[in-house]
């Protein structure tokens, strides 16, 4: 007998080329590395008094991270930190122990370099706080104290980082989040903390950010700022004038003859609005990763309920049912508890780390997999018959589903590092994209079975932007829906996103259900139907 039941508490996509399992290889990585730099300070401690103070810094911080590198690395301040330290600060110690070389320490950094991070890495981590920021609505100051929900490690963002993040942005043309991070920068600079980066650099940056942004009072009042530190500044004079004369035109346009004094209130998350792109729900589906937006009312609730499933009376659920759980009502949306053993995860975690590759999308014109910026995570592909447990899982979805698994696609591991996302999509191919699954040759995705392999300590949830409904991860549960209704067209509205991981890591486990074989399991309807 089916009965009422209580649905999960609601609480409230970073590209690199490293997911959290490879990062946690670098946490170690560096350990070794500032052994090794010690060993060479104790030959040469008289010549190099500057790099034993550096590792001993260094030390402090990687005994912190090794005593629990998964936690250390689930702050994506920590995260980012790190990309920073070995695609940037290593590199600036290679050079300067090269000035009066010593074979041990450079012959172990030689080793280890084709591991290290890249400048592209290093850009990614940046961009995914970012991304952050943006779909949780967090401030820079929020990020550079370390102030996030569920973290366990304090991790804080220097004047320096801060001015890093900022020309980042700088760089990429994105005058919005370079705005916030260069005046993260100069707060803290007003406020007594070292730094390296000259103020007027800050200014520099942070004045130009706000002319882009349209804002041209505060951008003058910024570069006045400028030519007070640095008269001589290579541009800050002919900036100032032009900005000038700009903002007399706007001014003999509007038939005004006085501006108002540029505001003294700093800039901050809101001053400015944050410009449109490419995803017409963006609104939509960062709200419902925030919690927001959630249409669960108590009529739908009402027809929500959990009970136990044998899959129709199938032999292997006979005596040892799936405890099933509403998820949605329309289009029907389930949750299976203890879908997988904890056992079971670390097994497929074990066979899939070594193959994590960059995650991939089938392109919906040639059906051959490529790379998406909307999709950050990495994945690995794990057949039946390369282990017993992976065999065992596509059976169970099998049994659970009573879809057959035969012409499914492999089981697909995903790790979603910190930032990790996948934006809006559907599984499914649409008629504009005849082609996306041809080399299959087993039609279209049919369903979803999508098994949680870890709990998030924050974000991470599967979103639904069509109709508001936020599911999330829970390890050893899974969650199951169809794409197609019975008369084979696409359910449009299971458009689904994976919101960026706040704070932890998310792995997941995708099993995609294909047409072909279904014809008697699920038989084909004449309505759009359920």
């Amino acid at each position: 007998m089916a009965f009422p039941c209580m649905l999960m508490t609601l609480m409230a996509p970073f590209f690199s080329h490293f997911p959290l399992g490879q990062m946690t290889d670098l946490i170690y990585t560096e350990k070794e590395l500032v052994q090794s730099l010690k060993e060479y300070i104790q030959a040469e401690e008289s010549k190099l008094a500057a790099v034993k103070s550096w590792a001993n810094k260094l030390d402090v911080l990687t005994l912190a991270s090794t005593a629990d590198p998964e936690v250390y690395l689930a702050h994506p301040v920590n995260a980012y930190k790190l990309m920073k330290r070995l695609n940037t600060e290593w590199s600036e110690l290679e050079s300067l122990v090269l000035q009066d070389p010593s074979d041990g320490f450079i012959s172990n950094m030689t080793v280890h370099r084709q591991y290290f991070p890249d400048e592209e890495d290093e850009k990614g981590a940046a961009k995914a706080l970012m991304r952050l920021q943006d779909t949780y609505k967090l401030d820079s100051e929020s990020f550079s104290k370390g102030k996030l929900p569920g973290v366990h490690h304090n991790a804080i963002l220097t004047v320096d980082d801060c001015y890093d993040m900022g020309k980042t942005a700088y760089n990429e043309a994105d005058y919005y989040h370079a705005v916030l991070w260069m005046q993260q920068a100069l707060r803290q600079m007003d406020a007594g903390e070292e730094h390296v980066v000259s103020k007027a650099d800050v200014l520099d940056y942070l004045s130009y950010s706000v002319y882009q942004m349209g804002d041209l009072p505060r951008a003058i009042e910024l570069t006045r700022r400028l030519v007070a530190i640095d008269s001589s500044h290579q541009r800050a004079g002919g900036n100032l004038r032009y900005f000038e004369k700009l903002l007399s035109k706007q001014l003999k346009e509007l038939n005004q003859e006085v501006q108002e004094p540029a505001t003294e209130e700093p800039i901050q998350l809101g001053t400015y609005k944050r410009p449109k792109d490419y995803l017409p729900e963006r609104e939509i589906y960062e709200g419902l990763c925030r919690g927001e937006g959630v249409k669960m009312t108590s009529a739908r609730r009402s027809r929500l309920y959990c009970r136990y499933h044998d899959g129709n009376r199938n032999p292997r659920l006979l005596l040892q049912p799936m405890k099933e759980e509403d998820e949605w009502d329309s289009p029907h949306i389930v949750r299976y508890l203890n879908a997988l053993s904890d056992s079971e995860i670390e097994k497929i975690k074990e066979l899939a780390k070594p193959r994590l590759a960059r995650a991939t999308v089938r392109d919906p014109k040639t059906g051959v997999l490529t790379t998406a910026n909307y999709r950050v995570s990495k994945s690995a592909w794990l057949e039946g018959e390369e282990d017993p447990v992976i065999e065992r899982v596509n059976q169970r979805i099998e049994d659970i589903t009573g879809l057959t698994t035969q012409t499914a696609e492999l089981l697909q591991i995903a790790n979603y590092g910190v930032g990790g996302q996948y934006e809006p999509h559907f599984d499914f191919s649409r008629k504009d994209e005849p082609d996306a699954f041809k080399t299959l040759g087993t039609g279209n995705r049919v369903a979803t079975f999508l098994n949680y392999m870890s709990d998030v300590e924050a974000g991470g949830a599967t979103v639904f932007p069509d109709f508001g409904a936020a599911i999330y991860p829970k390890k050893g549960t899974a969650v199951f829906w169809y794409n197609l209704f019975r008369s084979g067209e696409g359910d449009y509205r299971t458009r689904h996103a994976a919101c960026p991981v706040l704070v932890g890591c998310k792995w997941v486990s995708n099993k995609w259900i294909h047409e072909r074989g279904q014809e008697f399991r699920r038989p084909c309807g004449l309505t759009e139907v359920d």
